[in-house]
């Protein structure tokens, strides 16, 4: 799997990797100018098998700075109104991005398969399970995706929390790797996922405000 370009599925998802790491590194570059990242708990990530990562979204900067604050190289489950004109849909593809219909999932269902080859692959997911921003606050995890990439495999889940202070001259970005999860023998994924959350909302400091 270290060809330049990684196609699963048939070709549907292409990641570039001349594209992933110019843009990482002009991402690095910029965001360096208003945020100072601060990592922690980056050995609970596998160094080679297929994990899921489930961050907290507070803003769109989540994105680039979750690629910035991880070694591995990721893919993205992104809502499908980002892929609405062909520069977009090559653009963010080529950035790892794989589109997702939450209001009629069928309409994506061949990009659900990719997903599904992307961690037997041993590829690393990212998905967001609020779906949209909350900030400074918990929203709703939708267990959709969850369950559906349970109903095939078990990669570890990994909680990650996202949190935000604000400086004089830069925003600091605490970004902390949680312990992977795994769901019980006994446990619904809903259950699951009310497991993730919590977790997600420990480490973003906003355990408080988590129901």
């Amino acid at each position: 799997m270290s060809a330049s370009r990684k196609n699963f599925n048939a070709g549907l998802i292409k990641r570039s990797s001349r594209v992933f790491n110019i843009t990482r590194y002009l991402g690095r570059v910029i965001l360096f100018f208003f945020f100072h990242l601060e990592i922690r708990g980056i050995d609970n990530l596998p160094t080679r098998d297929g994990f899921v990562l489930l961050p907290k979204h507070q803003r769109w900067e989540d994105i680039p700075l979750m690629s910035l604050a991880t070694p591995r190289s990721l893919y993205y489950i992104a809502k499908h109104e980002l892929f609405s004109n062909p520069f977009t849909m090559w653009f963010i593809s080529s950035l790892g991005g794989i589109p997702l219909n939450r209001k009629n999932p069928l309409a994506t269902r061949r990009f659900l398969k990719a997903v599904l080859n992307c961690l037997s692959e041993g590829e690393g997911l990212v998905l967001f399970p609020e779906g949209t921003y909350y900030k400074r606050c918990m929203g709703p995890g939708k267990v959709g995706m969850v369950r559906l990439i349970l109903s095939h495999i078990a990669p570890p889940f990994i909680p990650v929390g996202v949190r935000y202070v604000k400086g004089w001259l830069r925003t600091s970005v605490r970004i902390n790797f949680g312990r992977p999860l795994y769901l019980n023998e006994d446990e619904t994924p809903d259950f699951f996922l009310e497991r993730i959350m919590k977790s997600i909302a420990e480490l973003s400091g906003l355990a408080e405000n988590n129901g």
